[in-house]
C-alpha cells in the first residue's frame, strides 16, 4: 500500500513539474516569441524519461514537438519574408504559428489538469 502512495506521490511531482514547464514555455513564448523556449525545451528532454508509462510522458511529448513545428514553421515565414514578394504571406503564416503554439499550450496545460493524456 505504501508503495502505491509513493508512486502516486511521484505521479503528482512529475505533473507539477509539466505544469511549471507548461507556464515557463508560455512565458518564454509570449515574450520572447518562442526565442527562449530552447529553455524549457532541455528541461522536457530531460525529464521525460523519468515519467515513462505516464501520462505526463505524453505531455513532454507534445511540448516537444509543439516546440519543433513552431520552430519549422517560423523558419518557413523567414524564408518566405526574405523574397519581397512572400513579406504578407509570411505575416500570415507566423501569425499562424503563433496561435497555433498559444492552442497547444492551452490545450496541454486543461489536459494536464484533467488528468488527460496528449494524442500521439
Amino acid at each position: 500500500m505504501s508503495q502505491q502512495l509513493v508512486m502516486d506521490s511521484g505521479t503528482e511531482d512529475a505533473k507539477q513539474m509539466a505544469r511549471i514547464l507548461y507556464l515557463v514555455h508560455a512565458c518564454t513564448f509570449f515574450f520572447s516569441l518562442g526565442m527562449l523556449s530552447f529553455l524549457p525545451l532541455i528541461v522536457n528532454y530531460i525529464k521525460r524519461p523519468d515519467t515513462n508509462g505516464t501520462i505526463v510522458y505524453s505531455h513532454h511529448s507534445w511540448m516537444i514537438r509543439s516546440f519543433w513545428f513552431y520552430v519549422i514553421w517560423m523558419g518557413v515565414g523567414f524564408v518566405l519574408f526574405a523574397t519581397i514578394i512572400g513579406i504578407p504571406v509570411a505575416w500570415l503564416v507566423w501569425a499562424l504559428a503563433w496561435l497555433w503554439k498559444a492552442y497547444r499550450l492551452i490545450r496541454g496545460f486543461l489536459d494536464l489538469n484533467s488528468n488527460k493524456p496528449m494524442p500521439v
